[in-house]
């Protein structure tokens, strides 16, 4: 596919969509929420120089984008992932992308998850709040959700030669090159661009273990094989590899965001921390209210494959089309009052945090278990738990949301 929107049509299309023209990377990376909103309200399908692409901001149409993989697909060179891990089942769509997807999909399955994960995420919830507690302040994102993101999908992929920190350091490298390729493509001049090929060496270095992994459960048939082995059972070696990587990344950094978040939220509203301290059962609403209101994987891109017209936009075959999540989930003909956290909303299962139709993301109900565990031990040990008012950072990113850090204390007498 080209890029259909050069030249003089990109000229045009700036006439035409004067809000999306003015928008910049930076607003988009800062606090993107005032501008969707006006995007939204005046053009819901607007064409973003400063992306050189589409963003789709209302949630029915956003709908449409994630709901029709044969018009809106991933399936494209420029897809940024697939350049940096191959082909995997978040970059392809049709029948591939079902046999990549499948023999990953039905592990994670909320029964599945509940019992194959509850218990290792208490105990290790338990380890990270516990050394937390005697202390009477911690950075929640670097000391309690990123260790137990890492922990679990280390846990999930079943990889015997490789600790949390060697998994983490795999996916750092994955991302950097990622986020290398992304900033190229946006024009993005104030990133520095990093050498080397420190990705190719993480991946060398995962196939190595996804390949010990499938031999071990061929030597001992009899043992329940891992996630990995169970694949590996369906799929050749380089596709188990690649799902692995996309693992990685909806596993460590869109849960590590969750976390953050939720716990941001639930502290920056005392009102509203007061009523789930006071009936504890309002901790799932509350992880989801998080979710709609500031979801860690912020948009989804997609490339359209016809000339098609959407909220009255005029696509054509190769544009990029970039659904934002954050702007559905603030829509208000869904969500009275959007800007609001409120952990007694009604209609939150309408939120898209984790997308929808054929991509819509597998591991979320891992994801809210991990969330729930963490606010859940967060409130229940440790007492007068608040933000530090002197060290805050907002949510921030282009694409992944969340604040840098996220200090807060509590009381220890």
């Amino acid at each position: 596919m080209e890029r259909s929107a050069a030249g003089g049509r990109g000229d045009l299309l700036i006439g035409h969509f004067p809000i999306g023209a003015t928008a910049t990377i930076g607003e988009l990376d800062r606090d993107p929420h005032p501008l969707l909103a006006r995007l939204r309200a005046g053009e819901p399908v607007s064409w973003l120089p400063a992306l050189e692409g589409w963003l789709v901001t209302r949630r029915d149409l956003a709908l449409g984008v994630l709901r029709d993989a044969a018009t809106f697909t991933v399936d494209d060179p420029r897809f940024s992932t697939a350049q940096v891990i191959g082909p995997s089942m978040l970059s392809l769509d049709g029948a591939a992308h079902a046999r990549h997807r499948d023999p990953f999909a039905r592990a994670f399955r909320p029964a599945a998850t509940r019992a194959r994960f509850t218990a290792f995420v208490a105990a290790e919830v338990d380890r990270l709040v516990g050394a937390l507690a005697p202390r009477g302040t911690a950075e929640i994102r670097g000391e309690v959700a990123g260790p137990l993101a890492v922990a679990v999908i280390a846990h999930a992929l079943g990889l015997r030669e490789a600790d949390p920190a060697t998994v983490r350091s795999w996916y750092e490298a994955f991302v950097a090159a990622i986020s290398d390729i992304t900033a190229g493509q946006t024009g993005r001049t104030d990133r520095p661009r990093r050498t080397g090929r420190a990705h190719e060496r993480a991946y060398a270095r995962l196939r190595a273990s996804v390949e010990a992994a499938i031999d071990d459960a061929e030597a001992d048939k009899d043992a329940e094989p891992s996630l990995l082995a169970a694949a590996g059972r369906e799929l050749p070696a380089a596709d188990v590899v690649a799902n692995a990587a996309v693992l990685m990344f909806g596993g460590i950094d869109t849960t590590e965001g969750m976390i953050t978040n939720a716990v941001l939220h639930l502290l920056d509203h005392p009102g509203q921390l007061a009523l789930v301290l006071a009936e504890p059962a309002l901790v799932a609403s509350a992880v989801e209210e998080s979710l709609r209101l500031e979801p860690s994987a912020s948009v989804v891109d997609r490339y359209a494959t016809r000339d098609i017209e959407l909220g009255g936009a005029p696509i054509r075959a190769g544009d990029l089309v970039r659904v934002s999540l954050a702007g559905a989930n603030r829509d208000p003909a869904v969500f009275p009052d959007p800007d609001r956290y409120d952990v007694r909303r009604a209609c939150l299962g309408g939120q898209l945090a984790f997308a929808h139709g054929p991509h819509f993301c597998f591991g979320a109900p891992l994801a809210r278990l991990e969330t729930h565990a963490v606010l859940s031990a967060l409130l229940e040990r440790l007492p007068g738990l608040g933000l530090d008012p002197a060290r805050r950072h907002p949510p921030r990113g282009l694409v992944f949301r969340k604040p840098a850090a996220l200090h807060v204390r509590w009381d220890t007498a």
